[in-house]
Parts: structure tokens; C-alpha cells; sequence
């Protein structure tokens, strides 16, 4: 990787402009670099996703330094602030100076040398006077001070007091700046999760059990996950607690046919093909060519052959389903407020209409779902976010209109997850509060 700075300031006008999700142009360029030096990659990852998380506070101190607002730069011109300012506030390894020097040497070297001297000026006051940056102040407007210190629009600040009190709102705003260890799901059928933790131990990799799922470790101090002979092998695969844990409500068994809607990149469908033990069938299903294809990579690579991948809109009811499945897994297309740490568009770009049009989505899917379960059979809707409009209500929704009753959860989960709502058949993890995504689970039987 040449220069990982410049690297950075391609993504970050790319997302600037909208023109990819941060995620993924992330994901290629580590990609494309991973031969490079690890130190250079760890780098680059650092700077983009940092600056990204944290764009709301940065955009803050900017404005207060600079007397054009920041919203009326040239993208180059608010990418190069934004870094050099995270480089100040918040990487301590990087000297002032440096983060100041590079980024006038790029903005230089695409073009911009007359704005040289404006992006000098505002990086080194902000450099000399970071100790008398003027925060909002808390009791007069705690939703704002909230949104800057966290880094979180004001509108969703205020939409989660709507639900949750204000200690709980802070918690997961904090909750999403913060550094999360890769989880996997180790596979029975493949060793199992202890002796998969001893070869990762003896590779130099860190490795410690999860905390609601006994399948699952927590990894660190790896580099790649490609250069991890386990995860190549087809031993483990990623996958969040919160994602686990909605598979393994399913409770699917040898011998099921268990339908997965909305599927990719499939770690639901591995999780109960390794639990079936090969006996039985998944089927994986989703929207487009690209996302099977994903399914297809992955399951391929672990080797389970009861899974069975097929493109279809679940939107459309498909006949010939229709009362045949003992399981129906849908994890649906949703806000995805819950994963906001994981992926920093989502809160830039959320909107109280986009989350109103997903509910009725989810709704004309679950109504297919519900069809295909055999009498006897379960239902399970999950999502990972944490909006009560697609959660519980279409949870109870659902469950009015298809006649089907809500199953128990409490036997099924860790005591530190048995809730109220659980007896009732749902759960709500929330980030910051419990040691995971945001995640929904509701699970409910045809009488």
C-alpha cells in the first residue's frame, strides 16, 4: 500500500459523494493491499473507519475553526480536514504536524495547491488550541451534547429516547465507537470450537469463548482472516452472538427442511446445517445473482452439503412451499440500526420514512414466511435493529394475523438474556447493554 493516507481520502470522497457504502469500499481495498504491510493496512482501516465514526464530532471542531462551514468545501477539501483533524484528536502515534504536512501535500498533489494554505490554517489551530474546543453543554441540551460526544445524528438520538431512557441511549451510543473483536461460529462438524481454539491458540491468535452462544469464540491480534489456515479450511465462519443466537432458536434438527429467506451471505443457513449434522436440507434463498453468489462462496468453503441456494424475491409467494417447511428463518431487510458500530452509513443515512417503508416490507414477506410452515412448525423473525416499529409490532403483527402462537423463549437462552418479553416469545438485544449487535429475535409455532 503506497500511501495509506491517500487511500483513505479516495474512500472517504467516494462516501462522501455517495457513492459506495463505506463497508465495502473498505472491505476492496483491503482486498486489493493484502500482500502489503500489515502496519500500512491497520493504518489505512484505522484512519477511514475512524473518520467515518466519528465524522458528526469532527464536523463539529471544524466549524468551530474554520469560517467556511464545512458543508460548503469541495469534497477533497472536507475529506482532508476530517482526517487531519481525527488524526489529531485521535491518534496519539501520529505527531500534529505530520497529520497537518500530509494533508496539505495531497491536497497539492490533486490540484488544490491555492486551498494549501486554508487546510494549514485550520489544522494547526486546531492542533494549538484542542484543549479549548467548546463542547455543547449537557444541561442545556443533552441530545446534542449526546450527538457530538458520540458522534450520532440529533434525530436519532432524540428517536431512541423515544423508547429507551437516556443512561440506555448513551450506552449504545458509546457502544458503537467501540473496538469489537471478530466473533466466530466454530462448526461441530468440522472439530468443534475447542480444538479450533487450541490451533488458533498455537498460531499466536487470541481467542476466548463467547458469551451467549457455546459455539462461538472471540478473535484478535490476526491479521487476516484469509491467513488463518482455520478460516480457509472451512472450520469457522463469522458471525455475530446476536445472529447466533436466532439461528440456534430455531432449534433445527437432522432430518428438517428448514427454509431461510433473505439469506446471504448465509451464516444463519450454516449455523442449522451444522446443527442438523448433514440430515435434512437448508434452503438459502435471496434477491440477486451477487448475494447467492456470496451464500454459494461460503458454503462452499465449509463444505456443508445440506444447503441448497436458490435466487427468489420473497416478496413473491412461492405455491409451492406453501405448508411444507418445519422451519422458516427469515431475517429480513431492516434499518439496521443495531450494526451502526459495524457499518457507519447506516446512521448517516437513515431516515424515519425509509424505516416506516421497511416495516411494510417486512410485513409482506413475513405473511409468505408464515405460509410455508407445516402445522407444528416455527416461525422465526429476526432483524438487526432496534426501531419497536419493526420489531415487536410486526412480531405482533404477525402473529394476529397468521394465527400462530408465541413460543416460550426462557428455556432456549442464557439466563442473563431471560426477560419479560421472552416469556412472551421475543427478545431485544440492545449494544452497550448486552456483549453484542442490536438484534431481534421472535420465534412462533403454527397451532
Amino acid at each position: 500500500m503506497e500511501n495509506p493516507r491517500e487511500q483513505a481520502l479516495d474512500v472517504l470522497m467516494k462516501v462522501d459523494k455517495k457513492e459506495e457504502l463505506s463497508h465495502i469500499i473498505i472491505g476492496n481495498v483491503l482486498e486489493k493491499y493484502q500482500l502489503s504491510p500489515k502496519r500500512d493496512r491497520a493504518f489505512f482501516s484505522r484512519l477511514t473507519e475512524g473518520t467515518l465514526e466519528r465524522q458528526i464530532t469532527i464536523d463539529y471542531v471544524i466549524d468551530q475553526f474554520s469560517k467556511t462551514k464545512l458543508r460548503k468545501c469541495r469534497p477533497l477539501i472536507r475529506a482532508l480536514l476530517r482526517m487531519g483533524t481525527y488524526q489529531i484528536l485521535y491518534m496519539d502515534q501520529v505527531p500534529d504536524a505530520a497529520a497537518c504536512n500530509e494533508a496539505v501535500k495531497l491536497a497539492k498533489k490533486r490540484g488544490f495547491s491555492r486551498l494549501s494554505g486554508f487546510i494549514n490554517g485550520i489544522l494547526r489551530s486546531i492542533s494549538r488550541k484542542k484543549d479549548k474546543i467548546v463542547w455543547p453543554d449537557r444541561e442545556k441540551d443533552e441530545n446534542l451534547w449526546i450527538s457530538v460526544k458520540y458522534s450520532m445524528p440529533v434525530w436519532l438520538v432524540e428517536f431512541f429516547r423515544e423508547t429507551y431512557d437516556g443512561e440506555t441511549v448513551e450506552k449504545m451510543a458509546a457502544s458503537f465507537l467501540e473496538e469489537k473483536k471478530t466473533t466466530l461460529y466454530c462448526l461441530k462438524g468440522k472439530g468443534g470450537k475447542e480444538a479450533l481454539k487450541k490451533e488458533l491458540e498455537e498460531e499466536g491468535i487470541q481467542a476466548e469463548d463467547g458469551f451467549l452462544c457455546e459455539e462461538a469464540l472471540r478473535i484478535s491480534g490476526y491479521d487476516s482472516l484469509w491467513r488463518i489456515p482455520a478460516f480457509r479450511q472451512g472450520k469457522c465462519f463469522v458471525q455475530d452472538e446476536s445472529s447466533m443466537l436466532a439461528a440456534s432458536l430455531a432449534q433445527a434438527e437432522a432430518g428438517q427442511l428448514v427454509l431461510d429467506l433473505c439469506s446471504a451471505p448465509g451464516g444463519k443457513a450454516m449455523y442449522m446445517a451444522d446443527q442438523m449434522r448433514g440430515e435434512g436440507m437448508v434452503i438459502a434463498r435471496d434477491l440477486t445473482e451477487d448475494k447467492t453468489d456470496l451464500i454459494e462462496e461460503n458454503t462452499e468453503r465449509t463444505e456443508l452439503e445440506n444447503i441448497r441456494v436458490e435466487m427468489a424475491d420473497a416478496r413473491i409467494l412461492d405455491e409451492d412451499m406453501i405448508g411444507r417447511a418445519d422451519i422458516v428463518l427469515a431475517d429480513l431487510p431492516c434499518s439496521g440500526l443495531g450494526i451502526m458500530g459495524r457499518k457507519n452509513d447506516i446512521k448517516y443515512n437513515a431516515d424515519r420514512n425509509q424505516m416506516r417503508e421497511l416495516a411494510v416490507l417486512q410485513r409482506n414477506i413475513l405473511k409468505n414466511a408464515a405460509a410455508y410452515v407445516k402445522p407444528g412448525g416455527a416461525l422465526i423473525y429476526s432483524t438487526c435493529t432496534i426501531n419497536p416499529e419493526e420489531n415487536e409490532e410486526n412480531y405482533r403483527w404477525i402473529q394476529k394475523e397468521s394465527g400462530f402462537r408465541p413460543e416460550d423463549l426462557r428455556p432456549l437462552l442464557p439466563e442473563s438474556l431471560v426477560s419479560d418479553t421472552a416469556e412472551k416469545g421475543w427478545i431485544q438485544l440492545l449494544p452497550g447493554i448486552h456483549p453484542c449487535d442490536g438484534f431481534f429475535v421472535g420465534k412462533l409455532r403454527r397451532v
